[in-house]
């Protein structure tokens, strides 16, 4: 980018919310700073991770980096929107603190957005690479296939409602960026804890603008073992609050009458969490609590998932633990 290109393009803000992961934190900067579209705002929020992270932040030696260290742990939720709250930019992006971007992911996202006021935020496809960085084409694969943008055009998409609540396509935390002043940050709730990334998706098609795709895979979304999909594997405390933050989502969903035609989807959505509750609830050896979120997730949609749960909590903890 040419300086008078730099200085008539619009600011990006990059928030990197990080805890506890130096190394991963080091690679995702280096892909940050690296990016041909220079006119960027980079800030790093470390939730009060056991090694202060700022030596790796300085090392940089980037003006465009601003460091803010948490003194206690906030959780995740409320470190995320900290640093979202400090973004200055005409357009905001967040940067997982374990995965990576391709050098011109704002490069081929800003300009759609520079074109297309009717569009709110712009998306792509993304890698999965494993913990030493190396592409799992695979897994790629896979998840183009699952989140529908396999063989989805490049374009504005208006309304994207259906890209994002049926095809699961747009995700505002791995592969987006976003016009600033359509969120009022301050205003999203904190029970939507680790769900937040798909509570902001739901405010940008709440926009009732559209979603740029393009079709270019842009970002690294890495899958390890320290990642927040399994580090709570045995964690089932910590589960039952993740599950109880998509319910809390869904529950605001079914509200929205704007989305009404979507009721059904987010019904299901909604007993599959609660009856995921439940059974982390019998794991944990309480199954009166157990009982009701399964009752009510048969109340709202009939699955042999949930009646078989609800059926457990009957029974003995000997036998409920075999399961």
């Amino acid at each position: 980018m040419s300086k008078s290109a730099e200085l008539n393009s619009p600011l990006v803000s990059v928030i990197i919310p990080t805890y506890n992961r130096p190394a991963y934190l080091k690679e995702a900067l280096q892909s940050a700073v690296q990016q041909t579209y220079r006119n960027l705002e980079i800030i790093v929020s470390d939730n009060c991770s056991a090694e202060n992270p700022q030596p790796i932040v300085e090392s940089f030696r980037d003006p465009r980096i601003r460091f803010y260290r948490n003194p206690t742990n906030l959780g995740m939720f409320a470190n995320t929107m900290s640093a979202f709250g400090k973004a200055r930019g005409k357009y905001i992006a967040s940067l997982l603190d374990d995965d990576r971007w391709k050098p011109d992911f704002l490069a081929k996202l800003v300009p759609p957005l520079e074109e297309h006021p009717e569009a709110v935020l712009a998306f792509c496809d993304h890698f999965a690479i494993d913990a030493a960085g190396n592409i799992n084409w695979q897994a790629t694969e896979e998840l183009s296939q699952a989140y529908r943008r396999k063989n989805l055009q490049a374009g504005i998409y208006q309304p994207f409602k259906k890209n994002w609540i049926v095809d699961g396509s747009v995700s505002s935390s791995m592969a987006a960026l976003i016009r600033r002043e359509f969120i009022l940050w301050q205003e999203i709730p904190a029970e939507v804890g680790v769900a937040w990334d798909m509570y902001l998706t739901y405010l940008c098609s709440r926009s009732n603008l559209g979603a740029y795709y393009c079709s270019e895979r842009l970002t690294c979304v890495r899958i390890h073992s320290g990642s927040e999909t399994y580090n709570d594997k045995q964690d089932f405390e910590a589960k039952i609050q993740k599950m109880k933050s998509h319910v809390f989502c869904y529950e605001q969903f079914m509200k929205d009458e704007n989305l009404s035609e979507f009721k059904p989807i987010f019904q299901r959505k909604w007993a599959f969490y609660n009856t995921a509750i439940s059974i982390n609830l019998l794991r944990v050896n309480q199954p009166i609590a157990a009982r009701q979120y399964a009752l009510a997730s048969l109340g709202q949609n009939f699955s042999l998932r949930s009646l078989v749960t609800l059926m457990l909590s009957y029974m003995p903890s000997s036998f409920v633990s075999q399961f």
